[in-house]
């Protein structure tokens, strides 16, 4: 089978971290990289979950205030009863 070479970008201490990982795991970045590449294919997804950092815990509790209905504007049926609500004097 024909080789060619790929070149990959990436964060210099994430390429020594993982290039010492691949090393403890007794294999090359390469070897590593090809492994997920056959998975990929062979699976035709990602072999692995990806998802998004976890909330801090401000941002868990906007969520849970958000839920729960606190902190929330009031609902508008209209655009005319939204500008009657800002322009009433409080």
């Amino acid at each position: 089978m024909a080789q060619t070479n790929i070149n990959i970008r990436m964060d210099a201490d994430l390429k020594k971290q993982f290039e010492d990982f691949c090393n403890d795991m007794g294999m090359t970045m390469t070897t590593a990289f090809t492994i997920f590449a056959k998975k990929a294919v062979r699976e035709y997804r990602i072999p692995f979950e990806i998802s998004g950092d976890i909330p801090n815990k401000e941002t868990r509790q906007a969520i849970e205030d958000a839920r729960n209905g606190i902190g929330l504007s009031k609902g508008f049926s209209s655009v005319e009863e939204l500008m009657e609500d800002l322009n009433a004097d409080d």
